[in-house]
């Protein structure tokens, strides 16, 4: 085996070590911090007791790490799944030792359980968050990947292969194709630059197709032509070369909440729930939002003054800039902003028209003249969009949420997209922290839908913290 293709067992063992590390780290810690250590480092009593307890507490934490499959190579990388592991393996390790000690009344100091838990799972997130960008650094570059063989329908082979390809943090490269049923010739196929290794619905003939392209694994996508019982017998042959077998449906922008699977006649069926934000839902958000615009106008009080004051002195004209938008089910609000352009900019439009940079409804210019001095520094971190917490503070916006779009964008929508007016538009997105104005108006239209769709208040958060991240940067924003 080849080091490049040993990856996996690599990245395992720096998995344990690290994990390892940090255990120690945290129970080490809390020990001396709860109970000290004398100059002769002498343990004695109850000292003694903890001792023993700290090393079957790092040995068990770290076996439970091992049990919840924390260091699985499909985890790493890309999604959520790796730290919900390490955070479950964790809180149960701890609830059992809660558990233990009330039942046997086993008096264990809260001081020192409540150092070691925290920091402990701190410590191991961190550390796994660090391993996830080294191992994204090698992805980029086309290293650590896992080879894929697509089989299906050409249509679903060409959207699999094309999103794998732009995602390539998931960790998946695909080699080759095999559309079985299909010998038709495909110019959809054929644009992807992939090789089609066959066509016949043959489970010996697919066999030798993974054989010969040495795929890491199968994904099984929509359009594929194969009898149940010929799939199931196909499973059981990549289960014995140790293939992975993935089954890829047509579902697109669909979040890991909304679906559920469920055994029906031996039949694994994929429920999909409607996306709904309940009266609670609302609620949470809502008052998520007052709480923290509030909180930011308050410690920003005297940026905004510093601002405000810079754009007065830089050119003639009002401090805000304010403009009608379209907010949650087509109602019109006045969107502030802090003024980035000279006064007449809205007169100057027409002029600019023939370089228009933007796609599909958006206008965007990348040099453009009627940005003041300081309104290029403002537009670089989005410190021009500050005001807009005012607007989150009155409710015609949220902290997060779709592109709040003008009413002549509206006007030209489809219907899908009308979609993005079922929740209010935020100040922050997955549209911010996804490439802001370098994006398309189609992925700036999918990351809306998408946030449309999977919204959650855990979802907010994260993107809050990327949004610091991507405006710290400057990055696409112009």
């Amino acid at each position: 085996m080849s080091q490049e293709a040993n990856w996996r067992a690599r990245t395992s063992r720096t998995l344990r070590i690290v994990d390892a590390f940090v255990i120690v780290w945290a129970v080490a810690g809390a020990y001396s911090i709860r109970f000290g250590l004398d100059s002769g480092f002498t343990i004695s009593g109850q000292d003694s007791t903890y001792v023993w307890l700290s090393i079957f507490l790092a040995l068990a934490w770290w076996l439970m790490l091992g049990a919840w499959s924390t260091r699985q190579s499909r985890i790493l990388g890309s999604g959520p799944d790796e730290y919900k592991r390490v955070a479950a393996a964790s809180l149960w390790l701890f609830g059992l030792v809660a558990i233990f000690s009330y039942v046997f009344r086993v008096e264990t100091a809260r001081g020192y359980v409540g150092i070691a838990l925290p920091a402990g799972l701190s410590g191991l997130l961190l550390a796994r968050w660090l391993l996830r960008q080294h191992l994204s650094v090698h992805r980029q570059n086309g290293r650590r990947m896992s080879r894929l063989l697509l089989l299906g329908g050409p249509s679903a082979i060409v959207h699999l292969a094309e999103t794998l390809v732009r995602e390539k943090h998931a960790g998946y490269i695909p080699i080759a194709a095999y559309t079985p049923g299909d010998s038709s010739p495909s110019k959809e196929l054929s644009g992807i630059g992939l090789p089609i290794l066959g066509h016949e619905p043959d489970t010996r003939v697919i066999l030798d197709a993974i054989d010969h392209c040495k795929a890491d694994a199968v994904a099984v996508t929509a359009g594929v032509q194969l009898h149940p019982r010929a799939l199931r017998q196909l499973g059981w042959e990549l289960a014995n070369r140790n293939v992975g077998l993935i089954m890829a449906p047509a579902l697109t922008d669909i979040a890991g909440p909304r679906i559920h699977t469920q055994q029906v006649a031996g039949l694994p069926l994929i429920h999909v729930t409607t996306p709904t934000l309940e009266a609670g839902q609302r609620v949470a958000k809502r008052l998520f939002d007052i709480v923290v615009s509030a909180g930011l106008i308050v410690l920003l009080s005297p940026l905004f003054a510093v601002l405000a004051v810079l754009v007065k002195l830089d050119s003639p004209g009002p401090v805000l800039f304010q403009q009608e938008r379209v907010g949650v089910e087509g109602t019109h609000f006045r969107m502030f902003k802090f003024r980035s352009m000279v006064a007449d900019a809205e007169s100057q439009l027409a002029e600019l028209v023939d370089r228009n940079e933007g796609s599909g409804l958006l206008f965007k210019v990348k040099n453009d003249p009627r940005i003041t001095r300081i309104g290029g520094f403002l537009r670089r971190y989005s410190l021009d969009e500050l005001p807009q917490l005012f607007n989150v503070l009155s409710g015609s916006m949220s902290l997060v949420g779709p592109r709040p779009p003008l009413p002549s964008e509206v006007e030209d929508y489809e219907q899908d997209v009308r979609r993005r007016l079922l929740v209010k538009p935020g100040v922050t997105g997955l549209w911010q922290v996804s490439g802001r104005s370098s994006l398309s108006w189609q992925d700036s239209v999918r990351l809306d839908l998408y946030y449309v769709e999977n919204w959650s208040l855990a979802g907010d958060l994260i993107i809050l913290l990327r949004t610091a991240r991507a405006v710290v940067g400057g990055h696409g924003a112009y």
